[in-house]
């Protein structure tokens, strides 16, 4: 890294003078780096708001504000640096709640939905990442054609949008997480289209198949311009055609307007013993070692409690049957982590029915991070208030241990263990 205040690269590396006279130390960078990972986080959430006509004008501002912290001698203070991580969880939580109204406005108010995996006989273009006004976009410049759209991804909850689910065109879901990309796209015989982050750079053997919109782009894809998909489309007609190949009905779009709209109901479930617990088991997903924690917390849940995922660590749990529960999915799926704010809102609201914080409600959170909308998730967390969070699978390698104390003394920030039951049973005990 470079030294913000003498020029030089890093003390490690040679810089003669001591952080203390120099101001510039692993501290405050792990600081400035928390508080740039979250803006990053926080701007990618605020353009899919603004594509869908909602904005903020203090947000904007907050983001100028916060990058102008960063920048060479400004600012070396702790407490003001990790004050404005906190502020930036909390214009996070407004930027996601602009992006709910947008959705609900643009796609219709959310409700469970039973959706197809597999394939159908025929053309079909897979549409991966987080915007769904790209894919509406598709989907009506599909119509009146026999080529099929498929959601790929953090693409599966916009099926729970009623504008979405009911065109014609939009015929189920395919594939897992992101970083099973190269081999599910390579076995997808159709065009691809990569609409936000979390994209690969492609084999050779099917990038001139994968398509991307604005900043994401990839070597050998193709950029669509002006939201013109008629090169996709084309491509589509071109390719061989899918083959019938069912596959397994699941149910998304738990909503926080459907979850509190049974508030009620699961309040007195509760009181009288029906409900033993919550968990929020999701996140970012990723490849390395040590993820199958997550699946392993959620297969060792007890059969009374419910479980919330949202973002594309839920597939690290979807694949297991864990019944029902007051006639519901014991696994409440609530979304891509753009849903993180259902999950809030649920928390909020269940505490408000309890007359108590949402600290102590009968609620774990297991988090799975990877990148850097999951910083702006967290310190949302944080910034209100929320203690005990659990993440993992590895710790934050821009955190230094100093900042990860500040971290835990302040909101009992915790890391994952190497046994998710026993992490479990205490998670419960407590």
């Amino acid at each position: 890294m470079f030294c913000n205040q003498c020029e030089q690269t890093a003390h490690s590396t040679g810089c003669d003078r001591s952080p203390g006279v120099c101001g510039k130390n692993e501290d405050v960078q792990s600081l400035q780096e928390i508080l740039l990972y979250g803006l990053k986080g926080m701007a990618a959430y605020a353009n899919h708001a603004r594509r869908l006509g909602k904005s903020d004008e203090n947000v904007s501002a907050f983001i100028e504000e916060a990058l102008f912290a960063t920048m060479t001698n400004v600012n070396f203070d702790i407490p003001s640096l990790l004050e404005m991580t906190l502020e930036c969880g909390r214009q996070n939580l407004r930027v996601m709640e602009l992006l709910d109204e947008g959705h609900i406005e643009s796609f219709g108010e959310p409700s469970p939905a039973s959706v197809r995996e597999g394939t159908q006989a025929g053309p079909g273009v897979l549409m991966t990442g987080h915007d769904l006004l790209d894919l509406s976009n598709l989907l009506k410049q599909c119509e009146g054609t026999d080529v099929k759209v498929y959601t790929h991804g953090e693409m599966l909850p916009g099926h729970m949008y009623p504008k979405l689910r009911e065109h014609p065109n939009l015929a189920g879901h395919y594939g897992g997480a992101w970083q099973k990309q190269k081999r599910e796209f390579e076995a997808f015989p159709g065009p691809t289209v990569a609409t936000t982050n979390c994209v690969l750079i492609p084999r050779e053997s099917y990038a001139d198949r994968l398509f991307s919109t604005r900043c994401t782009a990839v070597p050998g894809g193709t950029l669509i311009k002006d939201d013109d998909y008629s090169p996709v489309i084309a491509k589509a007609k071109e390719c061989p055609p899918l083959e019938e190949s069912e596959g397994k009905q699941s149910t998304i779009g738990f909503h926080q307007n459907v979850v509190l709209g049974l508030a009620d109901t699961i309040v007195q479930a509760v009181k009288d013993g029906k409900i033993s617990h919550f968990f929020l088991i999701g996140g970012c997903d990723g490849a390395e070692p040590g993820r199958n924690y997550f699946s392993d917390y959620a297969q060792a849940t007890p059969p009374d409690s419910f479980i919330l995922t949202l973002g594309c660590g839920k597939y690290r749990i979807r694949d297991y049957d864990y019944g029902e529960l007051l006639g519901l999915p014991r696994l409440l799926d609530m979304g891509q982590c753009n849903n993180a704010y259902s999950a809030i809102k649920v928390a909020v609201a269940l505490a408000e029915a309890f007359e108590c914080t949402v600290n102590d409600l009968p609620l774990t959170l297991v988090v799975s991070w990877f990148e850097q909308k999951a910083v702006a998730v967290l310190l949302t967390l944080l910034a209100l208030g929320v203690k005990g969070v659990s993440i993992g699978p590895n710790p934050p390698g821009f955190v230094t241990a100093n900042v990860f104390k500040v971290l835990q003394e302040q909101f009992d920030l915790r890391l994952t263990g190497d046994d998710a039951k026993k992490d479990l049973e205490l998670a419960v005990a407590g």
